[in-house]
């Protein structure tokens, strides 16, 4: 897969990242904190519904092995930070990712483009054809992100209904 390169296999599943000093490895349940405090710092304009923890635990119990964490380990510092998430998913038709986030003091250093590689790597290990993903159609900044990452913009309608 590209960007592999730039990446090598560690003893627990994750990957790290030479280029950023980055690990990208699969969710802990020791990350939840840190990552509901990512998406409430990256997301601070979601819909009430959209509550961090309650997502989280949803992800756990379909495919958790499409969650990915980004980890940076500070020099001063025992414990690591979480700095990026994305979650993954196949219908069996076409796979989705959602929660795309990276620490926005840390952006334009690839950690969004390493998480969006190991997505895309773990659906095509599942045998997904096509990835998809939503943006809301005013935050160009994120369109621009995905059309360097080789994505398209698709002409449709976005339609939903809350079963809650």
């Amino acid at each position: 897969m590209r960007g592999m390169d730039n990446q090598s296999k560690t003893n627990n599943g994750g990957y790290l990242s030479h280029f950023s000093g980055v690990t990208i490895r699969p969710y802990e349940e020791s990350d939840e904190a840190g990552v509901a405090a990512l998406w409430r710092e990256v997301f601070p304009d979601a819909p009430l519904w959209n509550h961090p923890e309650t997502d989280i635990h949803r992800k756990l119990t379909v495919q958790r092995e499409l969650f990915f964490v980004a980890k940076a380990q500070p020099e001063s510092a025992s414990e690591s930070e979480i700095i990026g998430t994305a979650m993954g998913g196949f219908d069996g038709h076409r796979g989705w990712v959602y929660y795309v986030a990276v620490n926005p003091r840390l952006r334009r250093k690839g950690i969004g483009k390493a998480l969006m590689e190991r997505v895309e790597r773990g659906l095509i290990e599942i045998g997904c054809p096509k990835l998809n993903l939503q943006v809301r159609a005013d935050n160009h900044t994120v369109i621009s992100f995905y059309r360097r990452l080789g994505y398209n913009v698709e002409e449709r309608a976005s339609l939903s209904k809350r079963l809650e």
